[in-house]
């Protein structure tokens, strides 16, 4: 038996709540990403002009004195390095150990930044390539400038800080007014489950559409259809009991008659055929209420695929057949069986299966005069396959899609039966996902019934297709 399924997995307003919590939440860390990298970017770019700005008037000082003098004159507020470089890199003068300048920013033309560590401290460097006339008259120097950059992310995060934190409170107003507004949103809907709560279990009417919303009204149109089905359902099974009392107390009515004049009755000889009335009548009463058990038992039910068992239609056929040799014999007909000569597996009820075949050759066998023939066949084509052919009277194309009603019988017919076995032999093949095709025999004289099965796997137990 399957786990049961948590109501929370099943709950719309659970999967609207993720649905839309979900991209907001991702969208929120996007923004967090972005608003950090814009962040680093907004509170970089004043200090590393302030930065360059600081190497360019370097650059002047040591155009103007040379660098022993431009170096010991300028002021070195904490935190700040420089060095100077000749174009090759080698450093002329530097009031700290800086990582050496790399060739690309040797060779550019543009100040070029870079982070960079320096004394176990994460620093920012601008490498500045400026042209002297008195130091080297019409060479370059390259100076390097170099700060900490504690004070830039301490900047950075106070931006971010300003970003991510209105996101954050209004992603929690915007949580509690969807909240609220799924909450009143499915108002209409827990009241027409409560409604339907309070309905009593015989209460078929339907559902009123008007007090739920549009896009749940659907849902109740074809609720309402799956109720009017229920109601028509109740009450064909109603008629068939009102029918099944009638068709019991006619017999039953006959018999008591009967069995009245037989005790009434002066002659002895008129007795033995009263009595033999009384038989009959018990006889008619005996099978009628055998075939509404038959029928009663073969209604499809939910459980009826976990019950079936693999059975093989061709031993069966040809059970049926030799069972019923001896009345076709007694009757004067000629009963025959063609069958592949191999299993026909298919999972199914056998009982039921059983009766199905008894009912098509009784029913044969019945209606087929003396001196004719009822052949019982078996096949398999795209799944197994049982028909009944004979060749009596045949069913009038005008009654053919009456002649499976229950307790319906051709007009005519002159035969005594109590019009359920037809009607036995759709309910078994409905529990078996099995269609029924009804038509002539060989020669267009005659009559044709045929059960189509599905191919075996394809009714709900393994197998091969």
């Amino acid at each position: 038996m399957p786990a049961p399924i948590e109501d929370d997995i099943l709950s719309l307003k659970h999967q609207l709540v993720n649905w839309l919590f979900t991209p907001i939440f991702l969208l929120l860390l996007f923004t967090m990403a972005v608003g950090y990298v814009a962040a680093i970017k907004l509170s970089g770019q004043p200090y590393d002009l302030a930065l360059l700005e600081r190497a360019r008037l370097l650059a002047s000082q040591l155009d103007r004195t040379g660098p022993d003098v431009a170096l010991l004159a300028w002021p070195e507020p904490e935190g700040l390095w420089f060095s100077l470089s000749d174009t090759q890199g080698k450093r002329l003068a530097a009031n700290a150990d800086l990582p050496q300048p790399r060739p690309d920013d040797l060779a550019a033309a543009t100040p070029r930044f870079r982070d960079a560590f320096f004394l176990g401290r994460k620093i920012r460097l601008v490498t500045y390539r400026f042209s002297t006339s008195r130091y080297q008259p019409g060479g370059e120097l390259v100076v390097q400038a170099a700060e900490a950059v504690e004070d830039r992310v301490k900047l950075s995060r106070s931006i971010l800080s300003y970003i991510v934190v209105p996101q954050f409170l209004f992603i929690l107003i915007a949580g509690l007014a969807v909240w609220l507004g799924l909450k009143r949103g499915f108002e209409p809907v827990e009241r027409l489950r409560r409604t339907v709560a309070r309905r009593r279990g015989d209460d078929l009417s339907p559902l009123d559409e008007e007090m739920a919303p549009s896009e749940v009204r659907p849902l109740i149109r074809e609720m309402n259809r799956h109720i009017a089905r229920s109601r028509g359902l109740m009450e064909q099974h109603q008629r068939f009991v009102a029918n099944a009392a009638h068709q019991l107390r006619t017999p039953f009515a006959g018999l008591k008659a009967q069995a009245e004049l037989a005790r009434r009755a002066p002659v002895p000889a008129g007795t033995d055929a009263l009595l033999e009335g009384i038989c009959e009548g018990a006889v008619r009463c005996s099978h009628l209420v055998n075939q509404l058990l038959t029928l009663a038992r073969n209604e499809p039910a939910p459980r009826d695929r976990e019950i079936f068992k693999p059975l093989d239609l061709e031993r069966l056929a040809q059970e049926a057949a030799r069972d019923w040799g001896p009345e076709a014999l007694r009757r004067g007909i000629d009963l025959g069986f063609e069958g592949t000569g191999t299993s026909l597996t298919l999972p199914g009820d056998e009982q039921a299966l059983r009766d199905l075949i008894d009912n098509l050759l009784d029913n044969a066998i019945h209606y087929t005069p003396a001196g004719g023939w009822v052949t019982l066949r078996t096949g398999n084509g795209d799944g197994a396959w049982l028909g009944v052919e004979d060749n009596g009277p045949g069913i009038p194309e005008s009654e053919r899609e009456r002649v499976f009603d229950r307790f319906y019988r051709v007009a005519g017919s002159g035969q005594p039966g109590s019009g359920l076995g037809l009607a036995i032999v759709l309910e078994v093949a409905r529990r078996h996902g099995a269609g029924v095709e009804l038509g002539t025999g060989p020669g267009g004289i005659g009559a044709s019934f045929r059960v189509h099965f599905l191919p075996y796997g394809a009714n709900g137990l393994p197998g091969k297709e």
